[in-house]
């Protein structure tokens, strides 16, 4: 993977919730400098793509951060997201679903989400919350939605991606690495482990620690 390639990988991100359209600006221009992807809060959508800035995708989240919305409202949110100018969606699991067995509540709403929008959509299944067993079945949950890809984390619970969790993951889908990735190192071996894509809000540390 060349400097441009490995840039284009990354989801430079902001969403945590005191985050400003000041720092979304900030995001949305690093990552369009770095040739990166800006992953930023739905709210900003509208005015991130009317803002001019041309990073190689902007990203947003839905379900975000803990995945207990009703189905219709992800569904909603998903397209509300698409139509102000999202060019991807990543969709948090119903975690409390999935655990209680209710894995067929877990992919239908899954279903919806991806059938309602045009664009590729990720699902977060926040690994440090399940077991290995628990991750093979939200995995499983997404294949069956015809997701585009699987995420690790929201980087709101207590852990982020680890090698071993994106090694399982990219046995169904391709894995977006997601929380606690800070440096190019750390974002090589994700990609060592099978990921396709990185997020992180540390994304031009990562890429200007590259390799020259």
């Amino acid at each position: 993977m060349n400097r441009e390639e490995f840039a284009a990988s990354i989801d430079h991100t902001v969403l945590g919730p005191e985050t400003t359209w000041a720092d979304v600006r900030t995001v949305l221009d690093e990552a369009a400098a770095h040739g990166m992807n800006a992953c930023i809060p739905p709210c900003y959508v509208a005015e991130a793509a009317e803002y001019g800035s041309d990073p190689e995708a902007i990203a947003t989240v839905v379900g975000f951060p803990h995945g207990q919305h009703a189905p219709a409202v992800k569904r909603d949110e998903a397209v509300a997201a698409w139509e102000d100018g999202a060019d991807e969606v990543d969709v948090v699991i119903n975690v409390g679903r999935l655990k209680a067995g209710d894995d067929g509540a877990v992919a239908d709403e899954l279903s919806d989400v991806v059938a309602a929008v045009p664009v590729p959509v990720k699902v977060i299944i926040e690994t440090a919350l399940l077991d290995d067993a628990e991750k093979r079945r939200a995995c499983e949950a997404a294949v069956a939605a015809d997701a585009d890809m699987v995420k690790t984390s929201t980087g709101f619970a207590d852990g982020g991606a680890t090698v071993a969790d994106v090694e399982l993951m990219s046995e169904y889908l391709p894995v977006k690495a997601s929380g606690g990735v800070g440096s190019y190192e750390e974002a090589a071996a994700m990609f060592d482990a099978g990921a396709v894509r990185i997020g992180a809000s540390s994304g031009v540390a990562i890429v200007e620690g590259y390799p020259e």
